[in-house]
């Protein structure tokens, strides 16, 4: 999800409400460890007490294979104001695994341990520490000993995601592998990958037996997903700050998010490769879908989502 859940995705999707909070898109930490400008710069939301407009928390993912330096990379984020830290070892882009990062780590367990520990130990107790992990490089198995590595480090939590690095994105999700961890630590785990509607949902809390779970690419391709979900959970109705329209529906939120890309001082070239970018991530028969690939403007492409919703 990187470069896609920046400040203003997170503002326009907790102005919708549904979600309890918030992972912001990973800090890199290579040589040395960011100073407290380049987590501003990357979190702006750290600038007003690590929470959005609309009032969700942002917590703050770090990525990289030192102990040290992500520790204390991890101290000056929480001295920023982060409110809790994430350790990313899911990336799968060939990029961030080449370099140390990432789901790369997934081959070495004892590493994450480390990491974690690391990390633990530089922060207040009061902070939570979490790790999300894929289910290994290239067998589900592995999910067994990274995760009791992550735990024995000190993880307050897993976030897991129910493929391998090789699978990267190709379906299906294992979601199976991610009950088996969680019957087998007792720690709390977020389920995660491939729920794109409330039937994958269902199947995926069945499966992986958790009590959380975490949405990205399903967040944006359904808007009404995570209200779906907080309903099947048995959980309150969250009150959107900005009403939705009842007169379509993608159309009045790309216009909004073209809206808070204004307000953040984004360009409109910008937006649109935004919106562009957004759109790819979509499994949907929108007519609109391809003509809006190809737009060279940003009113070009809000015309042709509203003529082809609101005629």
């Amino acid at each position: 999800m990187e470069g896609v859940i920046d400040q203003p995705m997170r503002a326009f999707l907790s102005e919708r409400g549904g979600f309890d909070f918030c992972v912001s898109e990973f800090i890199r930490v290579t040589q040395l460890a960011p100073p407290p400008h380049v987590f501003r710069r990357d979190v702006p939301e750290l600038t007003r007490g690590a929470r959005t407009e609309a009032g969700l928390s942002v917590q703050v993912q770090l990525l990289g294979g030192h102990p040290e330096r992500v520790a204390e990379a991890a101290l000056v984020a929480y001295e920023a104001g982060a409110p809790a830290i994430d350790l990313n070892f899911g990336c799968p882009a060939p990029t961030v695994n080449r370099n140390d990062g990432g789901a790369a780590l997934l081959r070495f367990p004892a590493r994450i341990r480390a990491i974690v520990a690391a990390v633990r130990r530089a922060l207040p107790p009061a902070i939570p520490v979490s790790a999300k992990l894929r289910l290994g490089w290239d067998s589900i198995e592995e999910i067994h000993v990274n995760a009791e590595m992550a735990a024995e480090g000190g993880a307050s939590w897993l976030t897991i995601h129910g493929r391998t690095k090789v699978q990267g994105y190709l379906p299906p999700a294992h979601w199976k592998p991610i009950g088996q961890v969680k019957r087998r630590l007792g720690l709390p785990i977020v389920a995660n990958g491939e729920i794109w509607n409330l039937e994958d949902f269902r199947r995926c809390r069945e499966e992986s037996h958790c009590d959380h779970f975490m949405l990205g690419r399903g967040a944006l391709a359904d808007l009404q997903l995570v209200h779906q979900l907080r309903a099947e959970l048995g959980l309150a109705a969250s009150v959107p700050r900005t009403p939705v329209s009842e007169a379509g529906v993608w159309y009045p939120a790309l216009v909004r998010f073209a809206g808070l890309m204004e307000h953040y001082e984004e360009s409109p070239e910008r937006t649109l490769g935004r919106i562009k970018q957004w759109v790819r991530l979509m499994k949907r028969p929108e007519p609109w879908i391809e003509p809006v690939k190809r737009a060279r403007t940003l009113t070009e492409a809000l015309e042709l989502v509203r003529e082809a919703e609101l005629g």
